[in-house]
């Protein structure tokens, strides 16, 4: 699983890899996790508000902090 945080590094975006750091260890799984800081490659995601959340090359959240319980629901399906 590869899930990818997409942000220029706010403060935002630092709490949600955070948030998804703490989720992936939660659920014991195996996943890469990277930060997108390029502003060009995030707007080829179609994203225009960061931070953003991508799992696998799909966008599954812009524009908000997600809380590591709603990472896990996402990454658990």
């Amino acid at each position: 699983m590869k899930i990818e945080i997409l942000g220029v590094g706010c403060s935002k975006c630092k709490q949600l890899a955070a948030n998804a750091e703490a989720a992936i260890k939660e659920l014991n799984i195996a996943a890469e996790i990277s930060k997108v800081t390029d502003i060009d490659k995030i707007t080829e995601y179609g994203v225009m508000m960061t931070p953003a959340l991508a799992v696998d090359g799909t966008v599954v959240s812009a524009g908000k902090v997600l809380s590591k319980d709603d990472i896990k629901k996402i990454i658990s399906k």
